[in-house]
């Protein structure tokens, strides 16, 4: 059995793409960025809880005080790409859910009341919403260079507050030179697939 999605669209989202390592100074404009929100939002997570923040990192003041918080080998990246997003979980998403979750409302405190059970429900579910935005950036013709070498505490102190848990950093824009690292192996089907 085939996939529906077209070969080229599995290409672009999967065979093809790759994390990019540098890119071209071509803008990436918040109409792109939109588009690409608008096209994930629809993603799947519990509750339809929605818990993923993204801050856009444009300023160049902004930039320079990120990159100090970058592990070495990722600062010239991160200086250099057109735009960089923080992705972070909303600890207290829950407030959202009467609007997100209205067949239940009572969801909010039957479920949520307590900041622990909160906190991994909002990183489990953040973290599917951004491998949804790794694969938007992917459909918008862009590439993406996630990166999880950072100082976590100091990306939340300088961006972002107690509620939100920074969970990466997204670098995004037009492949430049050089952008790709070898494409390193995957499991097999027989490595990953345990039928019971």
């Amino acid at each position: 059995m085939s996939l529906v999605l077209d070969p080229a669209a599995q290409d672009l989202l999967f065979r093809e793409a790759r994390t990019a390592n540098t890119f071209t100074d071509e803008p990436v404009t918040d109409e792109q960025v939109q588009a690409i929100y608008d096209l994930v939002k629809y993603g799947p997570t519990a509750f339809n809880q929605s818990p993923l923040r993204i801050t856009l990192v444009r300023s160049p003041g902004a930039r320079e005080r990120l990159v100090q918080h970058m592990a070495e080998g990722n600062r010239p990246k991160t200086a250099a790409a057109p735009l960089v997003a923080i992705l972070s979980a909303d600890n207290e998403f829950h407030e959202e859910l009467p609007q997100l979750f209205p067949h239940f409302p009572q969801a909010k405190d039957a479920f949520f009341s307590e900041r622990p059970v909160r906190e991994g429900a909002a990183t489990l579910n953040a973290a599917l919403q951004a491998a949804y935005f790794i694969v938007g950036v992917r459909a918008a013709g862009l590439a993406a260079g996630p990166m999880t070498g950072l100082d976590f505490e100091g990306v939340r102190k300088e961006f972002l507050d107690d509620d939100h848990t920074p969970l990466m950093v997204v670098n995004i824009g037009r492949p430049g030179p050089d952008a790709w690292f070898p494409r390193s192996p995957r499991l097999s089907y027989e490595q990953v697939v345990t039928t019971v």
